[in-house]
């Protein structure tokens, strides 16, 4: 039994890490337009906001966390409150969209629920802004 143990949580650890990039699924009938959900590291968002200093970048925390640190040109829309669909309404949805929270949790509930709204580049900051201050990248801090 314990040999097969090894094998198991190797094979666990494999599709839980290797899963980086989301697709979201389209009715044909419907004809809706196909959303991507694309995991990606500080040093890539880092190097697309060097790129485009007006991309759409959400930090899906607290009000209170983020009056603490947050990333510079972002703009504050809590997803654990009754009106972040309304809120996120008000962005572009043709633009890419970056998103990010304190790990990663919730960032990744934003990012399905932009998914169903209809946006189709969203990308999620792995490991939220605590990666993101790990890798000693610029915070602004109130």
């Amino acid at each position: 039994m314990k040999y097969l143990f090894i094998p198991i949580a190797l094979f666990t650890v494999t599709m839980l890490t290797s899963c980086k990039e989301k697709v979201k699924q389209i009715n044909p009938q419907t004809e809706t337009v196909q959303s991507t959900i694309t995991v990606i590291s500080p040093k890539e968002v880092y190097d697309s906001l060097q790129e485009d200093q007006s991309l759409q970048l959400l930090d899906v925390r607290t009000p209170e966390e983020y009056g603490v640190t947050h990333l510079k040109s972002s703009q504050n829309i809590c997803v654990t409150t009754p009106g972040f669909k309304e809120k996120a309404a008000k962005l572009d949805r043709s633009k890419p969209v970056y998103v990010y929270c304190k790990s990663g949790g919730r960032s990744a509930r934003a990012s399905e629920i932009l998914a169903d709204m209809g946006f189709t580049q969203i990308f999620d900051l792995q490991g939220g802004i605590t990666n993101w201050q790990a890798h000693d990248l610029e915070v602004v801090k109130e």
